[in-house]
């Protein structure tokens, strides 16, 4: 059988932490954009000016992989009030995101260490978070699976751990 990493998200009370613990605006505009959208890294720093849509409250993204039909393509990501309040000023003043992937994770690790918090976090594990807790307050296991730029269900399903990705922890159906 082969190995499969379990990924551990942060509690509620951990991503509360870690999002009270940035102490400047560009660690808030990482970490609750991390935390709030559920994007990967590269994508949070690949963001331009064009990506937000303001008036629908969204960010287009260009998920991983290739435009193809079997890449990710592009999907459209909801943009919480926070989030939204600490983006427009930064992209009223700039066009593109100000930090590189490898810059994001060293401050997702300061900022996790400020927080107190003892376990390895990364911007991997705040998608991971984002994800786990939309499950928890009520989102479909197929609006997760859009938003994260997942082509397959099972694949969302197992980025959450779950193990029948047609109910939820309820047992009703998604």
């Amino acid at each position: 059988m082969a190995y499969h990493y379990v990924r551990e998200p942060l509690e509620a009370d951990e991503a509360d932490r870690l999002a009270n613990a940035c102490q400047t605006t560009e660690e808030k505009l990482l970490i609750w954009t991390l935390l709030d959208t559920g994007l990967r890294a590269s994508e949070l720093c690949a963001l331009t000016a064009e990506s937000i849509r303001w008036q629908q409250r969204s960010i287009r993204i260009r998920g991983k992989g290739d435009p193809s039909p079997r890449g990710s393509g592009e999907r459209v990501v909801p943009m919480s009030p926070r989030v939204r309040a600490v983006l427009k000023p930064y992209f009223a003043l700039n066009q593109k995101w100000f930090m590189g992937t490898r810059q994001a994770q060293k401050v997702v690790k300061r900022v996790a260490t400020r927080a107190q918090i003892t376990r390895d976090v990364t911007p991997y594990v705040l998608r991971h978070t984002w994800a786990t807790l939309a499950l928890q307050k009520g989102m479909s296991l197929a609006a997760v699976q859009k938003i994260l730029g997942h082509d397959r269900l099972s694949t969302t399903a197992n980025y959450l751990n779950l193990r029948n990705p047609l109910t939820n922890e309820h047992g009703a159906e998604s």
